[in-house]
C-alpha cells in the first residue's frame, strides 16, 4: 500500500500537488482542511468546534483530528493507498498516525515536504483568499499566525520523518508540473 504524507506550510501547494498525485496513483485523499471545511459548511458539531479554532488562526486539537482520520481510514479499507494532506501537524499526531497505520499493517512510505519561504507563502495565501473568498485566507494577521503556528508546531515533523528515513524535500516554487515531476520521482524511489 502506498501511503504518503504531503507536508509543507499553508500555501505551499499541498492541495494542488496532492490532487495530481491522487490522480496518478489512485490514492484516497485525506485532507483534514477539506474534511473540516465540509463539516463547518454542514454546521455539524465537529465543524462548529473546528471553526472556533480556525477563526482564531490556531490548529484544531490533536484528539479531534485523530478521531476524524481514524474514521476515514476505516471507511476506506479497500484503498490502494492514502495521501495525508494537512495531517499530521504535530509530533503527537505523527505518532498517533504511525500507531493507527501499524495496527492496520499499512505504514507510511514517504513524507513529501514542499519547501517555500514565509514571505512567498503569505503573498500566495492572501491572493488565494481574494480569489476563493475564504475568510481565513484573506486576513493578513490570521495568515501570519497560521504560518507562525506551522513554523513552531509543524516544522519539527521534518526531523521526525527524517529520523525514520522517510522525509524527502522538494522546492515548492516553480511550474506546477515540474514540482509534480520531482515528487513522482521521489514516490517511485520509495514505492
Amino acid at each position: 500500500m502506498l501511503n504518503l504524507v504531503i507536508f509543507g506550510p499553508p500555501g505551499a501547494g499541498k492541495g494542488t500537488q496532492a490532487a495530481k498525485i491522487i490522480e496518478k496513483y489512485n490514492l484516497v485523499h485525506l485532507s483534514t482542511g477539506d474534511i473540516l471545511r465540509i463539516e463547518k459548511a454542514k454546521g455539524t458539531p465537529l465543524g462548529m468546534e473546528a471553526k472556533e479554532y480556525a477563526d482564531k488562526g490556531i490548529l484544531v486539537p490533536d484528539d479531534l483530528v485523530i478521531r476524524i482520520i481514524a474514521n476515514k481510514l476505516d471507511e476506506n479499507k479497500n484503498a490502494v493507498g492514502f495521501i495525508f494532506d494537512g495531517f499530521p501537524r504535530t509530533i503527537a499526531q505523527a505518532e498517533a498516525l504511525d500507531k493507527m497505520l501499524i495496527e492496520r499493517n499499512i505504514p507510511i512510505k514517504a513524507m513529501l515536504a514542499l519547501e517555500v519561504d514565509d514571505d512567498k507563502l503569505q503573498k500566495r495565501i492572501l491572493l488565494r483568499g481574494k480569489e476563493s473568498g475564504r475568510a481565513d485566507d484573506a486576513n493578513p494577521e490570521i495568515v501570519r499566525k497560521r504560518i507562525d503556528e506551522y513554523n513552531l508546531k509543524t516544522s519539527p515533523l521534518k526531523k521526525y520523518y527524517t529520523e525514520k528515513g522517510k522525509a524527502h524535500s522538494v522546492y515548492g516554487i516553480g511550474e506546477i508540473d515540474e514540482i509534480f515531476k520531482e515528487l513522482c520521482g521521489v514516490i517511485e524511489q520509495c514505492n
